[in-house]
């Protein structure tokens, strides 16, 4: 891995629906504020990451996995889309060294991981590589979550994984804030989205960091949470990336009041925009 001086930020992205970059007309439409908030991700992080290591909320082990193979397929793992959906790439390379350090730095905190060479980028990764990164070049490895869905132990990955900001990996967690597909539709979602968004918010954004780790592992308290996550495969991405940051205050980097229709949804960065970026641009002005 390339040694770099600056420490790269950690994201959790809300991804949007199924294969939305592929497609055109009212779908895409509506993901047009997330998709300006990864063009506005990727100008902030200007070129500095050398690879990418996303934590898929589409993809669950007994224990951790990390994909590990060279060119990376596609998993399909959507429903109901037009039959040319399922025949998309996304072509960027996979890295079988970032792979092996990944697999390093967890085992020396304990924590076991086996390699998967097979496994392809799910939605949960090209949904969001493929407007952030267009070129198909950076290299990409996946995380699993652990099966068991354990918060502590997906915030001990992520903080045995933090070395990997200063080497230039860009570390992103991808879920989605809230997450209850059936609630979707019409305005049973419109409240619980609310509240569950509005804790996430504090939590993540004003909380100490200490405050933020118990809150996160006592998630299931919080206001309408398991209306938010009826199941939480969604939200353990979120961990993973606090823990690469532990000390770091969240921002909030995209936030939706009508996402689906109706739902609230947000995305959040832990740790500083790069400053060798904010010197070069001008811009002070990047938190809105």
């Amino acid at each position: 891995m390339n040694h770099h001086s600056v420490r790269l930020p950690t994201y959790f992205l809300s991804h949007g629906g199924g294969p939305w970059p592929y497609m055109t007309g009212e779908f895409r439409a509506g993901m047009a504020q997330l998709e300006q908030s990864l063009l506005e991700m990727r100008q902030e992080l200007a070129d500095l990451p050398q690879a990418v290591l996303v934590v898929s909320g589409h993809w669950e082990e007994r224990g951790f996995a990390v994909s590990s193979g060279t060119r990376p397929g596609m998993v399909y793992d959507y429903y109901g889309f037009p039959d040319e959906l399922y025949h998309i790439r996304y072509g960027a390379p996979g890295s079988p060294e970032l792979a092996r350090r990944v697999q390093g730095l967890l085992a020396a905190q304990g924590i076991d991981a086996r390699m998967d060479p097979t496994r392809g980028f799910d939605h949960g990764t090209f949904s969001l590589m493929k407007p952030l990164y267009p070129e198909e070049t950076l290299p990409v490895v996946q995380l699993s979550l652990d099966a068991d869905l354990d918060p502590a132990l997906h915030l001990a990955a992520g903080q045995a994984l933090a070395p990997l900001r200063d080497e230039g990996v860009l570390i992103v967690g991808s879920g989605l804030s809230f997450h209850n597909l059936r609630l979707t539709r019409g305005t049973a979602g419109f409240a619980p989205s609310r509240q569950f968004d509005g804790w996430l918010q504090h939590v993540l954004t004003l909380a100490s960091p200490d405050e933020r780790v118990h809150q996160l592992i006592d998630w299931k308290n919080a206001p309408a949470a398991r209306i938010a996550h009826p199941r939480e495969d969604h939200l353990l991405p979120l961990m993973a990336v606090v823990g690469a940051a532990l000390e770091e205050p969240g921002q909030v980097t995209y936030h939706q009041t009508d996402f689906f229709g109706g739902i609230t949804a947000s995305s959040f960065r832990f740790g500083a925009v790069p400053a060798a970026f904010l010197a070069t641009s001008g811009q002070h002005n990047l938190e809105h």
